[in-house]
């Protein structure tokens, strides 16, 4: 191609850069294939000498690649294989080792590191070891050797054995062990009437003529693997083992030495410790959580100075998370004295305390949480309230105008932030509505594309037959929004949110994570990532408040609380399922509205906004915080009202004494000093039956809406509430 360009060339000197081009390639072309071919030379010559060097060997010899293909093979490895003789070492292999692709991949790779190894194994016919050389660039020599004094060397009968690997897989069984359990199988379980199989123990196995009594000897069979022979039982053992007559004993049982090293155990002891359970380990090894040193209580048992001699443990399972109630008695054997341990599996006692301290623990907060939300909506009620009051003597040109709209828009956003403790809590004020899901997330939909950014991909699939249900629109808006913007957190490199909505029968109850969800119908909303995932120790605390997997200031950890204290004011359900580095899903369920419900429902009035025109009428304002009623008398007062003021429900009541009052609206708090609201507005509405009520309050209109409804002519006012909300509201009782 470059001779070609160099003659179309018009210029001398690039036609003769482009020919020296040409002439270097031609030249590099030719080097490769002399090298290629000197490689291919070197490889023949290598694998002549090593056919001329193992073809008459005394062990099966086989020659391959570094992928594993056999270039040669010698006579002795010809007459042991002949018809499994395969093209890959693998495939001749299969018939004597139980794995042999997992075997020739370890040897493989300890080989490029170390030049050679080897492993010794049991196979059917007895101890073999395998071995491998490099040899050369992309040779490997692969030998095979009996190992006398095996199984196949002794003259007598064979013993029963069977190869088991880590998870309890039967890898192999000699035909004296098929014998035995009437033919192949694959698990332990297979065999064995219980497990797991403890070694020098007795166990009962299921043969073809019914139930054999078996001695279990164990070997290491090296990776990790085990052979277990199976011996006649003999009729000594009972005699010369005592701790034998335990094993079949419903209560796992534990020997300890002073020294705190288990001697002996029972099955039951090795089915709840599990597989790290062995002989001559030590009982810390297995166990943690006492507080201090277990061999400290244990040679305090010995002694007789233990306070108790019970106590809660976990054990250090990997699998999962178990306690156990160790009880310690002291005995003595042959003069020497021994420790032994009762183990009661403990994990439901600890899992339900657990569950109450965790309840306790979030009734606290939550009651916390509405006590400094109501004396925060007071705060909030005199910021704002007294601000209101600025901005009538300011207009838009005023300097001080921008600064006091930026005061009363953070006292918003304050009250916001109380808005979400009282959610948590359970406390706020709901308005729950007839709601489409579908209409709802179609609103959403803006909103949400805007706060995932232009990395995330948000999906949405609706059920077609969607029934509506009942909920707050504005709080149920907001569980979306936070769910949404957690799993865009979720996923920094970007990916895909999926929310699904959909239409679920239950026939029958629900019991996930401690909760049941009884039968019916439910709209059902899940939100899903692609993201990093929850750890499972971490996942049941996602509901709590102040909890965050975020780092610090990226979160305030109230989120998903919120949106927990939200689903359960509605009367849902929500649950999380997450699994690291697969994402995480919330479900969401809604009970759905029966049709007589949606019948019923009226549509909603629409309350015009009343004219401002006010100033007729006796306010009676009942106020214990101070600024707050400091401003709720002024407000009343610009609009003309006349107002009488009171600190608490007794002073109230002495005022109305005066019988020559006339008064037309009773304004009060509900929670005070001394009588609440609803007790003194009762008590007065006994003289005065047609005073119409305004109950306020920082706490939320649930927690006395009962009392409420037997108080006629009264409406309730939230705080934190503006100059404009109270004078509305009392115009409206007025009118």
């Amino acid at each position: 191609m470059m001779g070609v360009l160099g003659l179309a060339a018009p210029d001398v000197l690039a036609r003769q850069a482009l020919y020296a081009s040409a002439s270097a390639l031609v030249v590099l072309c030719a080097l490769l294939v002399l090298l290629a071919v000197r490689h291919n030379r070197r490889n023949a010559d290598a694998l002549r000498v090593l056919k001329d060097f193992t073809l008459r060997d005394a062990s099966p010899v086989l020659v391959t690649d570094a992928d594993g293909d056999v270039q040669f093979s010698n006579l002795a490895a010809q007459r042991r294989f002949d018809q499994d003789l395969d093209q890959t070492l693998t495939g001749t292999l299969e018939t004597t080792l139980a794995n042999p692709g997992g075997i020739v991949f370890r040897l493989k790779t300890r080989a490029d590191l170390e030049g050679s190894a080897r492993e010794s194994m049991v196979t059917r016919k007895g101890h073999v070891t395998l071995s491998v050389h490099q040899a050369g660039n992309n040779l490997y020599i692969w030998r095979l050797e009996d190992v006398p004094g095996g199984a196949q060397a002794h003259e007598g009968p064979v013993l029963p054995m069977i190869l088991v690997g880590r998870s309890n897989a039967v890898l192999f069984m000699n035909e004296q062990a098929r014998d035995l359990a009437g033919g192949r199988i694959k698990t332990l379980d297979r065999l064995f009437k219980t497990l797991p199989v403890v070694p020098g123990s007795v166990c009962d196995i299921k043969g073809p003529a019914g139930t054999d009594r078996v001695l279990v000897a164990e070997a290491d069979a090296g990776a990790g693997r085990r052979a277990l022979f199976l011996l006649p039982p003999g009729t000594e053992n009972m005699a010369t083992d005592g701790w034998a007559v335990f094993q079949d004993l419903p209560v796992p049982l534990l020997k300890v030495s002073p020294e705190g090293d288990i001697e002996a155990f029972n099955r039951m002891a090795a089915v709840l410790i599990g597989h790290t359970l062995e002989h001559e380990i030590s009982l810390s090894d297995v166990m943690e959580g006492l507080g201090r040193s277990i061999t400290d209580w244990l040679r305090e048992t010995l002694a007789g100075r233990a306070a108790q001699q019970s106590e809660f443990l976990r054990l250090k399972r990997a699998d999962k998370e178990v306690f156990v109630q160790v009880t310690l008695n002291r005995v003595t054997e042959n003069g020497k004295p021994a420790l032994i341990a009762v183990l009661n599996d403990a994990t439901e006692l600890k899992s339900l305390e657990a569950q109450f301290v965790q309840s306790q623990k979030m009734q606290a907060i939550g009651q916390l949480a509405g006590g400094v939300a109501h004396d925060f909506n007071n705060l909030l009620t005199a910021i704002s309230g007294h601000c209101d009051l600025l901005l009538l003597r300011h207009d838009q040109g005023d300097p001080d105008f921008s600064d006091l709209v930026q005061i009363n828009q953070n006292a918003n956003r304050a009250a916001a932030l109380v808005g979400q403790l009282l959610a948590f809590s359970r406390k706020q004020t709901l308005r729950p509505e007839t709601l489409d899901m579908r209409d709802t997330l179609s609103d959403l939909t803006h909103l949400l594309n805007r706060l995932v950014g232009e990395k995330v991909t948000l999906t949405l699939n609706h059920d077609p037959v969607l029934h509506p249900i009942r909920a707050d629109k504005r709080q149920l808006e907001q569980v979306l929004m936070n769910l949404v913007v957690n799993a865009r957190d979720a996923m920094p490199q970007g990916g895909e949110i999926r929310v699904t909505t959909e239409c679920t029968d239950l026939n029958e109850p629900l019991e996930r994570d401690r909760v049941s969800v009884p039968p019916g119908k439910y709209v059902t909303v899940r939100v899903s990532d692609d993201g990093t995932g929850i750890p499972p120790d971490k996942l049941q605390k996602v509901f709590e408040p102040f909890f965050t997997t975020k780092r610090t200031g990226e979160g305030t950890g109230l989120g998903l609380s919120t949106a927990y204290g939200i689903i359960k004011q509605t009367g849902g359900y929500i649950f999380v399922d997450s699994t690291v580095g697969n994402g995480t899903t919330f479900t969401l369920y809604f009970p759905v509205m029966e049709e007589t419900s949606i019948k019923a429902v009226a549509p909603r009035e629409v309350i015009k906004k009343p004219v401002a025109k006010h100033g007729d009428g006796v306010i009676l304002l009942v106020e214990d915080e101070a600024p707050v009623r400091a401003f709720a008398s002024r407000a009343l007062r610009l609009r003309g009202y006349t107002v009488l003021e009171a600190d608490s429900a007794e002073s109230a009541l002495k005022t109305l004494e005066d019988q020559s009052l006339n008064i037309d609206v009773f304004v009060t708090d509900v929670v005070m000093p001394g009588l609440d609201g609803p007790s003194w507005v009762r008590e007065a509405l006994k003289d005065r039956p047609d005073v119409r009520v305004v109950f306020v309050s920082g706490y939320a209109e649930d927690s006395f809406s009962e009392t409420q409804m037997k108080i006629p002519n009264s409406v309730f006012l939230p705080k934190p509430f503006s100059l404009s909300d109270l004078t509305d509201t009392v115009h409206r009782q007025l009118n």
